[in-house]
């Protein structure tokens, strides 16, 4: 447990503090947000507003786990694990890909950025990278990172991409990883549209996934074969690293917050993407986390919905997507729609959780 609230803390101050640096360097230079004529008039105001603050959030996370597992190897109390390592590669090369986008916008004066052949290939390429990667590196327990297993609450015995045979396994297991690498981070993405929405929506989800982690370290299949224990590689290494970015996001929240002195840009929602399917797949719970970051999979649906209404019917089922802006368009204020979606996301935490302990208790009691 020091080992969570080390990270927590850590990211936190770093990202409450670095924040206010990268406001007043980028707006020395003249460098901010541009506002789309088609999206809310209401959002015009915030032209000019610095972006790329998620560099503020990756170097909260990436501090909060270097000085956790530094700490661990010193106390022998844990430490640098491959499965900690590669979620939070993943998570910067996804926040490298955004801060590509965000530089290309601010500093080359192209306001979309990478275009989106150039977004799939680099989100294609990490997830091949990862894929490949987390199935490797076997414990004494001969656990990987990772599993070709499909999963809930934990791997599904019925769903292996591996049961086709070893290559056309591999295949269907790095086509699933890149639907969900690419999934997350564009969800994330675009429910970054309102002040604090994405950062607050996060450390929710952060903050499930650090308790559920946890009890998968304390319900170790490795420190006992006991009914309703976890085959999870390096459990707490993953509480650390969630608790590293649930503390980044409530720091960078503290400038974000309506109204915004900063928004993450790219660079933080494509991370924080990479951070949510990275920890689904290292804690193999890939189909819980659907129901735990429900509200970004209900922005990422109602873009889906729109586009597929628009070209089929020629009609606009919303008045805007992503979904928050049809609540902007239908009268409510920013802050209303921001303080009700952090609601729905921490209803959805809480009924993901709840079912992850309840599967728990029933394989413990021997139901």
């Amino acid at each position: 447990m020091t080992q969570i609230l080390i990270a927590g803390t850590v990211g936190l101050l770093v990202s409450i503090f670095v924040t206010p640096i990268l406001i007043r360097r980028f707006s020395e230079a003249g460098k901010g947000q541009e506002i789309r004529e088609e999206g809310p008039k209401s959002h015009l105001r915030k032209r000019g507003t610095p972006t790329m603050g998620g560099i503020a959030i990756l170097a909260g996370i990436v501090a909060g786990y270097l000085v956790t597992a530094i700490y661990g190897e010193i106390t022998g109390y844990g430490g640098f694990t491959i499965s900690g390592l590669l979620v939070l590669g993943l998570t910067l090369a996804l926040g490298g890909l955004g801060f590509a986008d965000d530089f290309i916008k601010l500093f080359k004066e192209r306001n979309l950025g990478l275009n989106k052949k150039a977004k799939l290939i680099g989100q294609l390429a990490i997830a091949l990278v990862f894929g490949v990667l987390v199935l490797q590196f076997p414990d004494e327990q001969g656990l990987t990172p990772g599993s070709t297993h499909l999963s809930f609450v934990r791997d599904l015995d019925t769903v292996d991409f591996m049961v086709g045979g070893t290559f056309i396994g591999m295949v269907l297991f790095l086509l699933f990883m890149y639907i969900l690498i690419s999934a997350w981070s564009n969800a994330v993405n675009l429910t970054d549209g309102l002040d604090g929405l994405a950062a607050g929506a996060t450390a929710i989800v952060m903050g499930a996934y650090s308790l559920i982690t946890f009890w998968q370290y304390r319900n170790s299949c490795s420190l006992g074969a006991e009914p309703g224990c976890y085959n999870v590689r390096d459990p707490l290494d993953l509480a650390v690293l969630a608790a590293a970015g649930l503390g980044a996001c409530l720091g960078f929240l503290w400038w974000n917050a309506a109204p915004a002195k900063i928004f993450m840009g790219d660079t933080g929602s494509l991370a924080l993407g990479g951070l949510v399917a990275g920890l689904s797949v290292a804690s193999r719970t890939e189909l819980l986390m659907i129901i735990i970051g429900a509200l970004f999979v209900i922005e990422a649906a109602s873009v889906v919905i729109q586009v597929i209404g628009f070209r089929t019917k020629g009609v606009r089922i919303f008045r805007m997507a992503p979904f928050h802006h049809h609540f902007e368009n239908g009268g409510w204020a920013e802050t209303t729609v921001v303080i009700r979606f952090w609601l729905v996301a921490a209803v959805a935490s809480l009924i993901g959780a709840s079912i992850f302990y309840g599967d728990w208790l029933r394989l413990a009691d021997g139901i």
